[in-house]
């Protein structure tokens, strides 16, 4: 008989200190009662119904999803040429340029989200989603960058090579050789950054002025014990899609590194 190490203990109880709350949401959305608490009073889909007729819940969302859709394609485009660079070439300063975009993972967001403010509003910027979206492509960069960099690594130069022996540009054989090969990495990266910026607050809650997303609504809305059935439905729903994302983001890198060798 097998017995568990200390270690798999361990690894077990973390997962369930970390995730069990997270369980609760989904289960407390479908309470009949307004009090978050048990014993459950009863099931009711009434919480999920009244979401769709919120106009600013729907006004939030849309916030989200632009700011999430813009800084996806913004942060992707530039982390993929500076992947490219990064596997490729070997340029002075190349560790300390590495070691820059990676900054926004370790550097804590609030100093992040008010440095921005100073400087936005020192520019002319005000908060908007366009500071939002400049913000969240910031933060969103050294994860596109991450999964690039593991699309380019085991990518075959020689294929590029014999594109050019045969006569094509560099445009041409960046479109037609390079691209299908990493596509599968451009995927995964544009699912992890949207999800990144769908899911961030800080960021959001200091540049977003009188544009609130997502998340900037429902801090506002669980301030009020009344709103907080409606909170805990849209907060299942927002689950659910981030851990769909997820799984499909991490299909695709997978692929991506099987492609590439």
């Amino acid at each position: 008989m097998i017995r568990p190490s200390g270690l798999a203990i361990y690894a077990f109880a973390y997962l369930v200190f970390l995730y069990l709350p997270v369980l609760f949401l989904p289960l407390f959305s479908f309470n009949d009662g307004t009090i978050v608490a048990f014993p459950i009073k009863g099931w009711t889909l009434e919480w999920y119904r009244q979401l769709g007729g919120q106009e600013t819940l729907i006004r939030a969302l849309m916030n989200s999803l632009l700011v999430g859709v813009v800084t996806a394609l913004l942060a992707t485009s530039m982390g993929l040429f500076a992947a490219r660079a990064y596997v490729r070439y070997s340029f002075k300063g190349k560790q300390a340029s590495e070691g820059l975009v990676m900054l926004p993972l370790v550097i804590p967001g609030i100093i992040v989200a008010s440095s921005m403010l100073v400087l936005f509003i020192s520019i002319g910027i005000k908060p908007s989603l366009t500071a939002v979206i400049l913000g969240h492509t910031f933060l969103a960069l050294p994860f596109s960058v991450s999964i690039m960099k593991s699309a380019f690594d085991d990518f075959d130069a020689s294929l590029e090579e014999a594109a050019f022996d045969l006569g094509s540009s560099t445009v041409e054989t960046f479109r037609r050789v390079t691209l299908p090969i990493v596509a599968p990495g451009i995927v995964a990266s544009l699912l992890v950054t949207f999800t990144v910026s769908f899911d961030e607050f800080v960021l959001a809650f200091f540049l977003s002025g009188n544009q609130p997303t997502l998340p900037v609504y429902i801090w506002s809305q669980i301030r009020f014990p009344a709103k907080l059935p409606n909170t805990l439905a849209l907060g299942s729903l927002l689950l659910l899609a981030s851990v769909a994302l997820l799984v499909v983001a991490e299909y695709f890198r997978r692929r991506s590194s099987k492609s590439t060798i």
